[in-house]
């Protein structure tokens, strides 16, 4: 939530979208009433709401647990689903977790948060090759955009065929056919999704975290900031969990982003005020300054280097990992890998990892910027092995480190910029200024364990290492 920024009218914390994105909207709705059919209709949602192994609200089941809590910046624009025996498999499940962005960026995560599953579905269970479902418009689309990058040079199909020769080798069988649906799957949501007229997501959209498992192959697709990490057991120690990260928040900076945003004649930069907070802008307008280099919708900029092609990766799981977990940036925000992994740890039961997930970031948020408005946060755990199994130990005294070597350090002194959160403020001119106690690097935070880090829980059974 609050991805997006104008400079055009006053900085808010919710759709900040400017006056001309503004007019761009309103001449884009009359344009979309006259047609835009959509395949998802209101009984097939009702429908899909009755399906006992799909789960979208705050709950859990033996195996996963879900939670969202909304912020103190509006609608809680953050969706979840945890589909369990996807693909009519026992052994498979689907995991997301959606950050709306703009005026109606929580309508647009719920809508793709249902339709993008049964896309999935459609293409797995396709008897013909993955990529050949697209109906002719989606095709004529996806052609045209890559034709457009491949004359600007930055697609190259040569190169594309290179990679996609190097993933056969070095990949599974399963994983080219998951990703050529993923691909598919994610392009036709966003076609659909520019044709819905019950939506208007020309200045809306949002980010997607997602994964299939299915047996020990865990397949993952990500478009926006969003994240995903693992829960594992060291190899050396049984009692010590390390954090990798299993996805890239996908930002404007990013290299190759930036080289395509500004290849399509897009604008990439951060404002002084917010210096490490990079956005993407119109060529000609300060507008809508969206802080992710993919995203589902923001039509306002998919001509403009804006796209929602998924990164897909894949791990093969092995019995020393545990859990995933998948959040939206609300929780990475304040909380380092490790310390994710280290709450899901501490978590009192599987049920509650969750919940804890998220106060735990709204502890964080109240603690590191009192002044800022609370971001949304929305938590997926999936738990990887039966509760109560041999590799399934007491995670008591267990410790926790972070492959990724991401842990980040609270600055002492001077202004503290929230780098991840697109807005930190709560005067729209100026950056957050936070006035905390300090004593030699420790906050003073009531609690039964006195003075403490800051990024650390009020418990004395979990340690925290970096490596």
């Amino acid at each position: 939530m609050g991805s997006c920024l104008s400079l055009d009218t006053p900085r808010s914390t919710g759709s900040g979208d400017g006056r001309r994105c503004s007019k761009g909207l309103k001449k884009r709705k009359k344009k979309k009433k006259r047609g835009g059919s959509s395949s998802f209709r209101k009984d097939e949602s009702e429908q899909l709401h009755k399906i006992p192994e799909r789960l979208f609200f705050n709950g859990s089941t033996d195996i996963t647990s879900l939670f969202t809590q909304q912020g103190r910046k509006g609608t809680n624009q953050d969706a979840m689903i945890t589909w369990e025996k996807f693909l009519s498999r026992d052994d498979t499940v689907f995991c997301g977790v959606f950050d709306g962005h703009g005026p109606y960026g929580h309508l647009v995560a719920r809508r793709v948060r249902d339709t993008l599953p049964l896309k999935l579905i459609s293409q797995l269970n396709s008897s013909t090759t993955p990529g050949e479902s697209l109906n002719s418009t989606e095709e004529q689309e996806f052609d045209r955009q890559m034709c457009k990058l491949e004359s600007e040079g930055v697609v190259d199909t040569h190169v594309l065929e290179l990679e996609k020769e190097e993933v056969e080798i070095k990949y599974p069988e399963i994983f080219t056919k998951f990703k050529e649906s993923f691909l598919t799957a994610f392009k036709s949501v966003d076609t659909e999704l520019r044709a819905y007229s019950n939506i208007d997501s020309f200045c809306s959209g949002t980010t997607a975290v997602t994964l299939i498992k299915q047996g020990q192959d865990l397949i993952i697709g990500n478009v926006g900031d969003s994240r995903a990490i693992l829960g594992t057991r060291n190899h050396r120690d049984n009692n010590s969990f390390t954090a990798v990260q299993l996805t890239v928040d996908l930002k404007p900076n990013l290299p190759k982003e930036e080289e395509r945003i500004k290849s399509c004649k897009g604008r990439v930069f951060a404002l002084q005020d917010e210096p490490k907070v990079p956005r993407v802008w119109l060529p000609d307008n300060d507008s809508p300054g969206l802080a992710m280099a993919r995203a589902f919708g923001d039509f306002c900029l998919k001509d403009f280097g804006l796209i929602s092609v998924p990164d897909v990766s894949y791990r093969h799981l092995s019995d020393r990992d545990e859990f995933v977990v998948l959040a939206t940036d609300g929780v990475w925000d304040v909380l380092s890998n490790s310390k994710v992994v280290e709450v899901v740890v501490s978590a009192p039961s599987r049920a509650s990892a969750a919940r804890c997930l998220v106060e735990s970031a709204v502890r964080a948020w109240k603690y590191k910027y009192p002044t800022s408005k609370i971001d949304d946060c929305a938590a997926v755990c999936l738990f990887l092995n039966p509760e109560g199994s041999d590799s399934t130990v007491s995670y008591s005294d267990s410790r926790v480190s972070d492959s990724s070597e991401e842990e980040e350090e609270d600055e002492a002194v001077g202004v503290i910029v929230l780098e991840r959160c697109s807005t930190v403020r709560s005067n729209p001119d100026r950056a957050l200024e936070v006035a905390a106690e300090e004593e030699e690097g420790m906050v003073i935070v009531k609690s039964r364990s006195g003075k403490r880090p800051l990024d650390e829980e009020p418990t004395t059974t979990t340690t925290v290492m970096v490596v």
